[in-house]
């Protein structure tokens, strides 16, 4: 296969910037700009992640990679992550085609818990950031796979001004070069968004898998490379099963699919994790 087949990036980065104009049709900046104004106070998300290690844990309703979730898990999350100690904050994906949500079903959530929540989405432009402050978001993602450094430099300087922070995803060490000064929260993804599609699994929203062929734990050990006295969170793959793998070297983990897919339900499956951690 050659180096031009299209990866899963390609595919849902055209997806995005699709659904950004068409947002952009519905909603002016001069709107969303009326909307930040009153949107409510944000919350810290290096407060909630500098304490003892704990989860950001995920709501969605699919994902390109293994397809869907367990609805009444996903109908579930809200409070039980809510409910959790072992849950720092929250991190509801809005891309509608990829992953069934919206910033919409982001401030409802918001809404009903008082942790902050993070708006994953795959963030192309200053749309989508004022976007996410309109909505109620306290952070967002800004990813290096995605963005070049003076972009994300800029976003960040974005973020700030509009009261939130960053998560900064990288996968390699050229990505953690490119990060600015400024980042606070460093995630490493161990997804392989830039495999070709067909090797590496891609389901689509409406497929299913009971393996996720695009994750490579190994990438976790980069951990040591990122800047000093950032927060660490390690994102992707990760279960009650192998939680161990990043416990003592990360201050988080991002974890959506292995609760939302538990066939027991969330909330035995948050147990799970607590055990795992405290072990």
């Amino acid at each position: 296969m050659s180096d031009s087949s299209p990866t899963i990036l390609d595919r849902l980065l055209a997806d995005v910037a699709e659904e950004v104009s068409t947002a952009k049709l519905r909603r002016s900046e001069a709107d969303l700009r009326g909307m930040v104004a009153d949107a409510p106070p944000v919350r810290p998300l290096p407060r909630a992640l500098e304490g003892s290690f704990g989860l950001i844990a995920e709501i969605k309703e699919c994902s390109p990679s293994v397809g869907m979730m367990r609805s009444e898990n996903v109908a579930d999350a809200p409070m039980a992550y809510e409910e959790s100690p072992l849950v720092k904050a929250l991190s509801i994906l809005t891309n509608e085609r990829h992953f069934g949500g919206s910033p919409e079903y982001l401030r409802t959530v918001r809404n009903h818990v008082s942790k902050p929540v993070l708006r994953k989405d795959f963030i192309i432009s200053e749309y989508q950031i004022r976007e996410a402050r309109a909505f109620g978001a306290d952070a967002i993602l800004l990813m290096a796979s995605v963005l070049d450094a003076s972009r994300l430099k800029g976003y960040h300087e974005l973020v700030l001004e509009l009261g939130m922070e960053a998560l900064f995803e990288v996968h390699d060490e050229t990505e953690i070069a490119s990060l600015p000064a400024t980042a606070r929260i460093v995630g490493i993804n161990s997804r392989k968004f830039k495999a070709p599609e067909e090797s590496a699994g891609f389901v689509g929203a409406t497929g299913s898998s009971k393996k996720d062929f695009t994750i490579n734990l190994e990438v976790f050990d980069l951990v040591s490379r990122l800047p000093e006295g950032t927060i660490r969170v390690a994102e992707s793959g990760l279960s009650a099963g192998n939680i161990s793998v990043v416990r003592d070297r990360f201050h988080a983990a991002l974890v959506g699919t292995s609760l939302l897919r538990d066939p027991k339900g969330i909330r035995y499956g948050l147990a799970a994790f607590e055990e795992a951690i405290l072990s």
